[in-house]
């Protein structure tokens, strides 16, 4: 390394020299030159590196002749006389030296990309070991780079959410954003069918090795839909499509989740690029009891269940982007997704009925089967122009379709009357629904070193619908017949129209972004029989502004936004499951917009590794909330309802420290404050209480590729406008083994190894009842998975850089 040094300083001071030496015009004979060019490219993150040293050297003497910095965009270029065998030298601190001969064509050689890697080896009185960070601090949100963590290539999606700031997973695997479960997820900026149900399972199902990052937006800008109240979860998948072809080979086996399989693809070829990815997931039917408790203090009797439920079934799923490159200025990009699930559940419960002396009034059995099928699919189209005055200048026109359909049967029969007294007829249920939706978008911007300005548009078209119906058994002619208040064809037409205009200034130590957007939305909801229509027509002035301060090696941030959360289709649906008849659930189609006013302060420090300290205060009013009731004959339902006004005060905790070289501490910790209240049926509802969560993540690396690691992780009960749900505490530990040149690896985890099973209990307390629910969750998981990588790229793929941002719908981590 002293050598390469003391070459960069001959370079540079012959360099010196030789612009100050100048040799008389009529005693100069002009000798040919050649030239050299290329481009240098950070290896750990496929993008550009500018200022590195690059020097020509006489490959016989070794002496330097030329040197050069590269540019930002990391290009670079050399001339020097003809005659000799040249060699090239890329030299930056912390990456391994490059060396390349110089083959010329012609009087040029192009070097095409050159791949720096980090590399640890640095003067021998200093070791610096190039560390790539895991989390980032943006004006407007905060990314958490998955490839730099090492567990990416052997853990789910799922287990790598709980990794990332403002992030937790509760014991049902409920995605929460800053303690709040009405979020919305995008995959690249776009909403995606795949997450339309239950984006927990799809999580679960893909490995992180599919994932290049993760943002948590929590100020959105405004060219972002304003759906969400608590802000926008995207996640980024890996679209490195090069020159030649990357392909990636994940599987595993869980002992819960059963078989999983992956495969990444890239690949380009002239002006078309693809990139991709497909999986497959088996679940085994499992099976864990649960437990029910209702007392009605009205009537001063009880109702009690026990049972168990199973679930399984299988998964597939496939996204990719298709690309051409018409020219420099036009390009033309398709994407599509694809999710497929098939699912099968099993379940038994025993009903106890008991008075107000604790005699038995009823009693009776239920076996209830079902299969569900869930199908989404997206399918877009991109054109994205250039300018001749200035590339990064560009218009994007964009569509985008979404389909996705939820389709599930059951039929429950009864048994085991103990009591003589008749059982409830058994009943058979059917319900088909989903969304269609058409969206287009036409974005502009137009950056500059200092302000970037950005404007468009943007009308989405949705169709959601229903069709269900629920036959009972006849006691006379022993069979099923439609129950007429069970049947209905419900369709939920929201079409919304926004535009908007946002700027950008980033100076040396600012950087702002505000910005406006209007929406105006229309409802029209009918139903085939029973129920009058729903009509709604409103608008939204929606404003954001974010502001960061660049220090030393910190960073200040303060944010304000507005948020809308617009009821989904989940919510909306009067269809009644009676799968459990004593637990029914119903959505409200009546279900309004509400709106929510979000502060926030954060600090950001990266002088090693990285601390983020952030708070935040958020108010908003006829927010939805889940609540239950109880009628006469002891059923508790629970719907949806613009019921609640909440408050929040949150403080958030991030740190990734690395102790040693080989030695890292990840923390991620949160604190909130809330306060609720709302009114339904005619009852005032008031709830306070601090909830939160920590997740500490903590790895060492052996030499020879091994790898072990130790996560422990807490998820408090929170605070429900009827009540608290569970708490969880999650621990696990992990070893991995690299091969082949980090082409290859092979990792165990075993999530939760002391119990095979986990109590979550919720306490509901309402007008005249309260309610205990308990599940046994599957806790205990061991999982093994192999990865396999190969391919020769060498130039990179150009990208669409704007698109649909679907974003507008609710998304939350329960169904």
């Amino acid at each position: 390394m002293k050598q390469i040094l003391l070459l960069v300083l001959c370079l540079c001071f012959s360099t010196f020299l030789s612009a100050q030496t100048k040799t008389p015009a009529a005693t100069t004979t002009a000798i040919p030159n050649i030239t050299v060019k290329g481009i240098i490219i950070d290896s750990a993150v496929n993008k550009p590196m500018g200022y590195v040293t690059v020097a020509l050297q006489d490959e016989a003497t070794k002496a330097p002749v030329k040197s050069t910095l590269a540019k930002d965009d990391g290009s670079f270029e050399l001339k020097a006389p003809e005659g000799k065998t040249y060699q090239l030298v890329a030299v930056f601190i912390g990456y391994a030296t490059k060396t390349i001969p110089v083959k010329l064509t012609g009087n040029t050689f192009n070097a095409g990309r050159i791949l720096l890697s980090p590399s640890s080896k640095q003067l021998k009185e200093v070791t610096v070991t190039a560390v790539k960070p895991v989390m980032k601090q943006e004006v407007d949100r905060l990314s958490y780079d998955v490839t730099a963590d090492p567990e990416s290539k052997t853990i789910t999606a799922l287990d790598m959410i709980r990794k990332v700031p403002l992030l937790s997973v509760d014991g049902n695997d409920a995605i929460k954003l800053r303690g709040n479960d009405n979020y919305k997820i995008l995959i690249n900026g776009k909403e995606s069918a795949m997450m339309a149900k239950n984006p927990s399972d799809v999580l679960k199902s893909m490995p992180a090795a599919n994932i290049e990052k993760i943002e948590v937006i929590t100020t959105p800008p405004a060219k972002y839909d304003a759906e969400g109240l608590a802000g926008i979860i995207n996640i980024i998948t890996k679209k490195n499509a090069d020159q030649g072809y990357n392909v990636s080979v994940n599987s595993g086996y869980n002992s819960i989740w059963g078989l999983r399989n992956n495969v990444n693809l890239t690949l380009k070829q002239g002006k078309f690029g693809f990139s991709g990815y497909a999986g497959y997931n088996y679940r085994p039917l499992r099976t864990s009891s649960f437990e029910n408790m209702t007392i009605f203090d009205y009537m001063n009797t009880s109702l009690s269940q026990t049972g168990t439920r199973g679930n399984g079934g299988k998964n597939l799923y496939g996204s990719g982007e298709l690309s051409y490159e018409i020219d420099t200025l036009n390009l033309i990009t398709g994407t599509f997704d694809s999710y497929n699930s098939k699912s099968n559940q099993h379940n038994y419960q025993a009903t106890t009925q008991r008075d107000a002396n604790d005699a038995i009034t009823q009693f009776y059995s239920l076996f209830n089967d079902g299969t569900g099928q869930f199908r989404g699919t997206d399918v877009g189209l991109n054109y994205q122009l250039g300018f001749k005055r200035n590339k990064e200048q560009l218009l994007t026109l964009s569509y985008k379709y979404n389909y996705d359909n939820n389709l599930q049967n059951s039929e429950a029969l009864k048994g085991d009357d103990a009591t003589g007294k008749g059982l409830p007829p058994d009943y058979r249920q059917y319900n088909n629904s989903g969304t269609k939706q058409h969206a287009f978008q036409l974005d502009y911007i137009q950056p500059s070193k200092i302000l970037t300005v950005e404007a468009g548009g943007k009308a989405t078209l949705r169709n959601n619908y229903s069709q269900f119906n629920t036959d009972v058994k006849d006691s006379v002619d022993n069979q099923f017949h439609a129950d007429p208040a069970q049947v209905n064809n419900f369709t939920y037409k929201q079409n919304i129209y926004g535009v908007y205009n946002s700027y950008s200034v980033k100076l040396s130590k600012w950087a702002f972004k505000a910005g406006m957007r209007l929406e105006h939305t229309t409802v029209d909801a009918n139903f085939a029989v029973g129920l009058p229509p729903v009509t709604q027509d409103y608008d939204n002035f929606v404003p954001s502004a974010s502001i960061q301060r660049s220090l030393k090696s910190s960073s200040l941030t303060l944010g304000f936004t507005q948020r809308i959360q617009r009821p989904g289709i989940y919510q909306l649906n009067p269809y009644t499951d009676i799968s459990n008849p004593q637990y029914r659930n119903v959505g409200n189609p009546n279900l309004r917009a509400a709106v929510t006013n979000n502060f926030e302060l954060g600090y950001s420090n990266f002088a090693k590794g990285s601390i983020n300290l952030s708070t935040n205060y958020s108010f908003s009013n006829n927010t939805v909330q889940n609540l239950a009731s109880v009628d006469t004959a002891g059923v508790t339902t629970t719907t949806y309802a613009n019921a609640g006004s909440n408050k929040t005060w949150g403080f958030d905790l991030s740190v990734n420290y690395p102790i040693t070289t080989k030695l890292n501490v990840n923390i991620n910790a949160e604190l909130m404050f809330v306060w609720l209240k709302g009114a339904y049926n005619g009852a005032l509802f008031t709830n306070k209480g601090n909830q939160g969560h920590i997740f500490t993540y903590t790895t060492y690396k052996f030499d020879g590729g091994y790898r072990a690691a130790i996560n422990i992780g807490y998820d408090s009960r929170y605070v429900l406008l009827q009540g608290k749900d569970n708490y969880y505490f999650f621990s696990s530990i992990s070893g991995s083994k690299t091969l082949f040149k980090e082409k290859a690896g092979i990792a165990l985890n075993v999530n939760n190894p002391f119990k095979k099973f986990n109590k979550l209990d919720f306490y509901t307390k309402g007008t005249g009842f309260e309610t205990y629910n308990a599940n046994n969750n599957f806790y205990r998981a061991i999982n093994v998975s192999v990865y396999y990588k190969f391919g020769r790229l060498n130039s990179s793929i150009k990208k669409n850089q704007r698109g649909i941002n679907t974003d507008d719908a609710t998304s939350t981590g329960r169904n």
